[in-house]
């Protein structure tokens, strides 16, 4: 956007009708005596005030003016853009970029006529600086409410920073297949230290924290990097580094994760703990070696995601009775399924939370520990030394527990040693993946256990899946089409579809909910265990009970308005 150089701010003030000559002489003179410039001269004369000054002179110069109140100085969602200026020129020089596009770089000024600035930003960005003007107050809130956060992640992440981020005098090389790299271990550290890749791993990772992420995917290509979030269970793309800065980038999330930078041949895995204000975030991070270099995902556990509502899991109705009643049981085997991803991780702790207390043991193993937990004794399995899910079990029955949490029943020998705990009066929760309740027990006969030891054994089994709840500021109505109530018996309620917002970054969603399938075995499913009956004839008969399929929860969401039919469809095995 161009500048008309031409006008001088007190020429544009007169000619607005703000500002006379005389009132213009002594801002002038007071600039001098004060060494302030002459809009900040004026406001600190209250002859004008901070809005008119902005206000007029974006009209004047034809620059869009932005103000904080109204949500006009949020930079766009993009870990990169926040790293492409240093926060020590931000503050200084009083600027914010705030959107990049072909076009060039949107960047909010208090100064628009400051051309000698604008240029030294075009130089040190590389884009063409398009302007918007707003007020110093503004400004100065919008940079507090992006960068703030900054010094408190500085402050957290394990391992610390070095106190002298200067940049190193050796330059970072890319090359194309990254496993090959001769970089010396004392090269590739010096690298993750540089203050550019620093601040790139600080702000990529804040912004995943904000914008709820799962997972970080960083992934090395020829000649780019990709960066991809998972929010909302869908990976979505952020605009990624230069290529050169891959090396030092892995390098620097090693060194944070406790891995070894000189090794890109083989597998490894880590993790870190990082805290922003009273959110304290667990950090999984896995490399595996590619073709390009080293792939790494780095999942994300914010504790705060944490709940101790069932309800706002997303049971309700007869499956949350269901559930409640289930997990009293003083013994028995309980069993969420469902594939990963699906939210059983979360349901299980929740059902800790509730049943944790200090008349009760309640121990876990774990392969790996996601959350920790206070009042629960919880295990890290470690197969390569022999502790095993099926060694941790042996161990746990002699340790006098109440309740015991296992993560996966996986094999034979660990869901024979789950029997034989819940028979002998413990309360045993674990998981498995199976499509769906009914077919978790045919699961377990197929791996070889005796129906007539899973049947007294088993108290209930849950299938769940999560969808994306609709975004509450901008999802619309929705008349569902005759063709589809035809095929699918949809239950009465209003329907709603996604639209896309501001707030939901145009996704039309925001923030996920679980459908829910509870099995409880009663006298008739006991029956079809000991008979091995299929999962067919054992879903029938817990629907005779009451049960709801994962299908009909999906259904009945959408019925309420907390999801759409698209979603509830693309989640559930049932065919429309």
């Amino acid at each position: 956007m161009a500048v008309r150089t031409h006008l001088r701010l007190g020429d544009i003030l007169v000619k607005e009708g703000l500002l006379t000559d005389a009132q213009l002489k002594e801002a002038v003179n007071f600039q001098k005596t004060s060494g302030k410039r002459l809009g900040e001269a004026l406001v600190t004369l209250k002859t004008v005030t901070e809005e008119q000054l902005a206000e007029v002179l974006g009209r004047q110069l034809g620059i869009p003016y932005r103000r904080f109140d109204k949500g006009e100085l949020q930079q766009a969602s993009d870990p990169l853009l926040r790293g492409i200026l240093s926060i020590e020129l931000i503050r200084k020089e009083r600027v914010l970029p705030l959107s990049k596009n072909p076009n060039g770089l949107t960047v909010a000024m208090v100064d628009p006529l400051d051309l000698i600035l604008i240029d030294n930003l075009k130089r040190m960005t590389g884009l063409p600086i398009n302007p918007v003007i707003t007020t110093p107050s503004d400004l100065s809130s919008a940079i507090e409410e992006t960068y703030g956060k900054l010094d408190l992640l500085k402050q957290a992440v394990a391992g610390s920073y070095s106190e002298d981020s200067s940049e190193s005098p050796g330059s970072v090389q890319m090359v194309e297949d990254l496993s090959n790299s001769k970089e010396t271990t004392e090269d590739l550290s010096a690298q993750a230290g540089q203050a550019q890749v620093v601040r790139l791993v600080d702000l990529f990772l804040m912004e995943a924290v904000e914008s709820r992420a799962s997972d970080i995917h960083i992934e090395p290509y020829a000649n780019r990097i990709s960066i991809r979030l998972r929010v909302d269970g869908v990976l979505q793309a952020v605009d990624p580094p230069a290529p050169h800065l891959m090396l030092a980038i892995i390098s620097r999330i090693k060194i944070l994760s406790h891995m070894d930078i000189s090794e890109k041949r083989l597998p490894q895995d880590g993790s870190f703990t990082i805290k922003l204000g009273e959110k304290v975030v667990d950090l999984r991070v896995s490399t595996i070696p590619v073709i390009y270099g080293e792939k790494v995902v780095i999942r994300l556990l914010d504790k705060s995601n944490l709940v101790s509502d069932f309800k706002m899991l997303g049971l309700e109705g007869k499956a949350l009775e269901d559930y409640q009643k289930g997990i009293k049981a003083p013994y028995g085997l309980i069993f969420i399924t469902g594939p990963t991803g699906s939210g059983k991780s979360t349901t299980l702790y929740t059902t800790l939370a509730k049943l944790k207390s200090p008349a009760k043991n309640l121990i876990t193993i774990e392969d790996p520990v996601e959350y920790k937990m206070e009042g629960i004794n919880q295990v890290q399995a470690k197969p390569q030394i022999g502790l095993t899910f099926a060694a941790g079990l042996r161990a746990f029955l002699r340790q006098d527990p109440d309740i015991i949490m296992l993560g996966e029943v996986r094999d034979l020998e660990t869901a024979e040693i789950c029997v034989r705990a819940a028979l002998t009066g413990h309360l045993v929760l674990s998981t498995l993946h199976t499509n769906d309740a009914s077919s978790a027990v045919t699961r377990l006969t197929d791996l070889g256990i005796e129906p007539a030891l899973l049947a007294p054994s088993l108290v209930m089994v849950i299938a769940q899946r999560l969808v994306r709840k609709l975004c509450a500021e901008c999802k619309e109505p929705f008349e569902p089409p005759d063709a589809l109530r035809k095929k699918v018996t949809l239950p009465a309620g209003q329907y709603f579809r996604a639209k896309g917002c501001a707030a939901c970054k145009t996704t039309g969603f925001r923030g996920r909910n679980a459908i829910y399938e509870v099995l409880i075995v009663d006298d008739a499913i006991r029956e079809a265990v000991i008979k091995k009956s299929s999962a067919l004839e054992i879903r029938q008969a817990a629907q005779k009970n009451g049960m709801k399929t994962l299908f009909e929860s999906g259904l009945d969401k959408a019925a309420v308005g907390v999801t759409t039919l698209e979603e509830a469809f693309s989640v559930t095995v049932g065919e429309v």
